[in-house]
């Protein structure tokens, strides 16, 4: 799960949201909902009572499903909150007696049309991304080298996708080896020299570091085309292939230069900005997380 904490409203009352990237898919805080629909001054003790409700309806497979994401409550802490997805929480909605919950079903409809839209019309998605990057102070040069990364990235999964290669665990495995092949570090190692944890690495690259994860990236979608590997295991023989095209790249640059071409520098230094991507995951891990309880 990748949370990107976001404060969504509903008729003006805030209701904590994060977005799941490797679901695509945004989750909600059940409690904030049946605060906002119902007007309970205890919306712990709502949801509490709303469970063996849901249970007792034949429900129980929707319960089980819901996770438990961190949020920040209001005293400014992370803590974990049952969250819901879109489905999830229309069914949620269906049980609880309110005027509010039509509206809360178009709401619903109107937080997820931007994905939807991005869906059908792709360029919505890149000028949203570019829109962001350039507040969140990158250089607008780098904004645009990892816009076409992010092409490249999806060109490989989906080269990945039909050679049989399964989402989620499988590709990160063979993105993991393309960067230790090309870098000589696990993707893990690499983030940890930048001192990052939840943050994305890419987004912590230098210009050189994130041209040459696009050369790697680029090399095993063009090798795969061609070899036209079957499944996951020879997909793998692949991967390392392209992250060595791209090794090769880095140790001739830093033989002409002789300087290291990966950095230990994060986002945060080689932009000179503290943005705001650094600052909610730096909470996100520092701050304590505790469980809300009913009361």
């Amino acid at each position: 799960m990748s949370e990107q904490d976001k404060i969504q409203r509903f008729e003006d009352q805030p209701i904590r949201t994060a977005w799941d990237e490797e679901q695509e898919e945004w989750y909600f805080s059940i409690i904030d909902v049946i605060r906002v629909l119902t007007g309970s001054e205890n919306p712990r003790r709502y949801w509490s009572d709303l469970k063996r409700k849901l249970k007792m309806e034949g429900a129980g497979e929707l319960y089980e499903n819901i996770v438990q994401l961190k949020m920040r409550a209001p005293d400014g802490k992370m803590r974990l909150t049952d969250a819901a997805n879109t489905e999830q929480l229309l069914r949620i909605i269906q049980s609880i007696p309110s005027p509010h919950a039509e509206p809360m079903k178009r709401w619903l409809a109107q937080v997820g049309r931007e994905r939807i839209e991005e869906t059908i019309d792709p360029e919505q998605a890149i000028d949203r991304a570019l829109e962001t990057y350039l507040k969140k102070g990158y250089d607008p040069d780098w904004v645009h080298q990892r816009l076409l990364s992010i092409r490249i990235r999806n060109e490989l999964t989906e080269e990945w996708q039909k050679r049989g290669v399964e989402r989620g665990k499988e590709f990160a495995i063979l993105t993991d080896e393309i960067t230790r092949t090309w870098s000589g570090m696990t993707t893990r190692q690499y983030k940890k020299l930048k001192g990052l944890k939840k943050q994305n690495l890419r987004d912590n690259m230098s210009d050189t570091e994130l041209v040459l994860t696009m050369l790697a990236e680029a090399s095993t979608r063009d090798i795969s085309r061609e070899a036209e590997p079957e499944g996951f295991s020879a997909s793998m023989d692949v991967a390392r292939q392209g992250g060595e095209v791209a090794g090769v790249a880095r140790k001739a640059l830093e033989e002409r230069t002789g300087k290291p071409v990966i950095t230990e520098k994060n986002a945060a230094q080689l932009n000179a900005v503290v943005t705001g991507m650094i600052e909610a995951a730096a909470s996100f891990i520092s701050d304590p997380v505790e469980p809300e309880k009913d009361e």
